[in-house]
Parts: C-alpha cells; structure tokens; sequence
C-alpha cells in the first residue's frame, strides 16, 4: 500500500484526490471557521477599544437612568410623608376628641348663644360611622333655639367662626304667627370625632339646654 506521507512528513499532491483526506481538510475548514465566528461572536478577549467604549456608554446611560428613577421615587415617598403629617395636623386640630366632642360642641353652642343672645331648647346628638375608618364618626348636633332674626342672624355667623369644626347642614324655622314674636328653629349641624378603633359611641345621646 503506498505510504501518504513522505519521507519529510510532507502532503503529496496526489493525497488530496483520496475522499477520506479531503473530507478531513473540508472538516478541518469547518471548525477553523465555527472557531472563527465563536470568537467574533463572544469576543473572549474582550473586543476591540470601540467596543468596550460603546459597552461602557450604554451601562452609564443605564445607571443614570437608574439613580433618575430612585430620586423620583424618593421625591414620592417625601410628599406620602408630608401629606400624611399634614393629614395628621387637620384631624387633631380640627377634629374633636370623641371623649370629649360632645361637652366642647356645648360649651361652644352656649357661648354663641349667650353672645348672639338666642334662647337654647334642647339638643340632641347622634353618632354615625365614617365609611372606610374605624376611628372616626360623624357627630350629628340638632340645636333648638329660640330668638328673633336679629339673634338668629350672629348665632350662626358666630358659630361659622368657631374654632370647632362644625358644619351647618339644616335650619327649620316656624315663622311667627303674630308681629314681635319669637322665631322657633332648629338647626342641624355636623361635626367629626375621633377615636381609637372599637371606642367610638355607637348610640344617640341627648343633652339638657339651658
């Protein structure tokens, strides 16, 4: 059998028309090029100065963008943070304590009647329960008063300058039936309690006017 190598260790021309050896020069290009592309594709050595400044560019972009979303987040948790001190402030300035509501808002109604000079009839109070809280309820006053317009006239307007957060919702008046009689009327007003949870009044109270 002739012998493929030389005594040189050298190819013959004539090795090249076997298959076999052809066949392993075609593989032999097939992996030196899938190597070839392995390299381009994976850049093991790092890729060329263009490609490291292109890479270093967008994972700047990256970051910038990352540190602009945690100042914007920041930014939101500082406002939550205000509105929820601010909140916090209103209610205990202006919302009465529900131990306490119902002897504030009389002493308050008795100062405007006495100032406005109206005559007070009984009064009575009611609780209802603020969607969505378990600490706050509304606190319905209904006033009984007696007087002409002219008391009439400053008792609300002194009651719509009181410190207390009352809200007028509703005045009945009984128009008198003869000239220089007395006005009777009554009046709805609301006001907000707070509480810790399951101390709130659940039922209606009355109280005696003078």
């Amino acid at each position: 059998m002739p012998r493929s190598f030389s005594a040189g260790g050298r190819w013959k021309a004539g090795n090249l028309r076997d298959p076999r050896v052809a066949m392993r020069v075609v593989i032999g290009v097939l992996l030196a090029a899938n190597l070839a592309m392995a390299v381009v594709a994976f850049k093991p050595f790092g890729g060329s100065a263009e490609d490291l400044r292109r890479e270093q560019a967008a994972l700047e972009a990256q970051l910038a963008k990352l540190q602009a979303r945690v100042v914007a987040s920041q930014k939101m948790v500082d406002k939550v943070q205000m509105a929820r001190t601010q909140g916090d402030e209103f209610l205990h300035k202006y919302f009465m304590d529900a131990r306490s509501a119902a002897s504030q808002i009389d002493d308050e109604l008795l100062r405007c009647a006495k100032e406005s000079g109206i005559h007070q009839l009984p009064t009575n109070y009611s609780y209802k329960p603020v969607v969505g809280s378990d600490t706050m309820e509304m606190l319905t006053v209904t006033e009984g008063l007696e007087g002409t317009y002219e008391n009439l006239t400053k008792f609300i307007s002194l009651l719509d300058k009181s410190p207390r957060f009352l809200i007028v919702d509703r005045m009945d008046t009984n128009a008198p039936q003869q000239a220089g009689k007395l006005l009777s009327v009554q009046v709805m007003i609301h006001s907000f309690v707070r509480g810790e949870a399951g101390s709130l009044p659940a039922q209606s109270a009355a109280g005696a006017a003078s």
